[in-house]
């Protein structure tokens, strides 16, 4: 029986079972840390400390490992890229025009 894929690694996008995301874990693939914050399904580039959870400590290194209790893998790791301007500015003109 094959265990059940529940990630992909944030570097080279090899699938990850739950085994996979201990503290000392590595891809078996590339070999980086995938207990980390780019493997987080709270990451995001942009927010405070690059994460959408408020309390979570401050991790310097995003690609290591780290004891964040917040930690949950993502399906699919985010892309390590802020929104473009178009992005931004769609937005932004969607939101003024919810008060005009």
């Amino acid at each position: 029986m094959e265990p059940d894929i529940i990630g992909h690694c944030w570097h080279c996008g090899a699938d990850l079972t739950r085994a996979d995301y201990g503290r000392e874990n590595h891809c078996r693939s590339c070999g980086k840390a995938t207990r980390c914050c780019r493997n987080c399904r709270l990451y995001q580039r942009g927010r405070p400390n690059d994460c959408l959870e408020p309390l979570a400590e401050p991790v310097a290194d995003k690609t290591r490992a780290n004891f964040c209790e917040h930690f949950d893998p993502a399906p699919r790791p985010a892309a390590d890229r802020p929104a473009s301007s178009a992005d931004e500015d769609s937005l932004r003109q969607a939101a003024e025009a919810l008060f005009k």
